[in-house]
């Protein structure tokens, strides 16, 4: 198998995964207990938080630890609503993950006001709408850069666009590949998760400004200062900055190896499949995605194509794994212009540090002939 979806997710690193053994093992204590064996698992706990906070540029005490993005991104728009009372509106960029649009809708059955923010060609979250909804009383929510275009969202554009709006953003992918500073950003919010960055499925984390008096979004505990109840999970957490450590600390290497890799990629299809769009940039985007849809798609789609690249051994997507076996149309692309049949017909690569050169050549060469015999049929 030539695994080329790693955002959906990325196999965990050996070195991670020895770090999470012993609290798997022998120091399973419950942080929140006072007798040592939770001592050592609340040390293990302030350590990991003090770790991912540095290397976003907060302090240890506005990160606290969630299941991942899905559930940072639910906590802030409903308990800014809800159970903090901090805005009687919200906003979010058209191309958000599903994490963030179906939270939006929800609220919008409660009552909540709401709105789309349009984009542009690119899906980058237009300035202009933003502006219009400058007030203290709203919720911003634009994601850092794209889970299906990679594109990024110049979150101080943003930022000075609505000065006195909570800003949200979602850099479940961005984190790790591209440098984050939450101060730079001058974001009051934002969801991370550990599974984009080779760590383990079922921990993120979500920054909260210091002086915003949010509260739990779910009771049952006084964990993580009273912001997300439930024990917290020691070994998963501890991976989580084993893994975010790694990420930041060899993202340049990274990154100049997946640019080259998409770069590749990018000249293979262009060259190889007549009648295709390319829809991530070559500038202004993450260096590990890139996103193709075929205009032409009337007797094919997406999943016709994901499943004959599936049964030649490459795993991609087209688009977000929340929803994979949907037919329907990228919600990304319709924001993006492009047509309801276009958007359906999607392909997502997306790779890592340990993808080689030999896989995208052999994933470009096997999409060509995968679009080829769908249009022969």
């Amino acid at each position: 198998m030539i695994y080329l979806d790693n955002s959906a997710t990325t196999r965990l690193d050996p070195e991670v995964l020895d770090a999470m053994l012993p609290w798997l093992r022998n120091e399973y204590g419950n942080a929140s207990s006072i007798y040592a064996l939770g001592r050592h698992a609340r040390i293990a706990v302030e350590e990991a938080r003090n770790e991912i906070a540095s290397l976003m540029n907060a302090h240890p005490a506005e990160v606290i630890f969630t299941s991942g993005g899905t559930e940072s991104n639910n906590a802030v728009l409903k308990s800014c609503c809800a159970e903090s009372g901090l805005v009687q509106r919200v906003v979010c960029g058209a191309t958000e993950h599903h994490a963030v649009l179906e939270p939006l809708e929800w609220l919008t059955h409660q009552g909540i006001s709401t709105r789309l923010l349009g984009v542009d060609e690119y899906g980058r979250t237009l300035h202009s709408h933003v502006n219009e909804e400058n007030s203290a009383s709203t919720l911003i929510s634009v994601m850092h850069a794209n889970n299906e275009t990679g594109v990024i969202n110049d979150l101080r554009a943003i930022r000075t666009a609505a000065p006195d709006a909570l800003l949200h953003t979602d850099a479940v992918q961005s984190f790790g590949k591209v440098p984050i500073d939450v101060q730079f950003l001058a974001v009051d919010f934002l969801s991370l998760s550990a599974h984009k960055i080779h760590g383990p499925k079922g921990i993120g984390a979500l920054f909260i400004r210091k002086g915003i008096d949010f509260k739990a979004h779910q009771q049952g505990g006084a964990q993580e200062r009273n912001r997300r109840a439930g024990t917290e999970p020691v070994a998963l957490i501890v991976g989580f900055s084993v893994a975010a450590r790694q990420a930041v600390a060899e993202m340049s290497k990274r990154a100049a190896h997946m640019s080259s890799l998409i770069e590749i990629l990018r000249e293979r299809v262009v060259t190889t499949i007549p009648n295709m769009n390319v829809n991530t940039p070559q500038a202004g985007a993450l260096p590990n995605m890139l996103n193709v849809s075929f205009p032409d798609a009337v007797a094919f789609d997406g999943d016709a194509i994901l499943q004959g690249m599936d049964l030649r051994g490459v795993a991609v997507s087209n688009g977000s794994a929340c929803v994979s076996g949907s037919l329907q149309p990228s919600h990304v692309l319709l924001a993006m212009g492009r047509s309801r049949e276009e958007s359906r017909a999607a392909v997502r690569f997306s790779i890592s540090q340990y993808t080689t050169v030999a896989e995208v050549e052999a994933g470009a060469a096997i999409l060509a002939e995968v679009v080829r015999d769908l249009r022969e049929t």
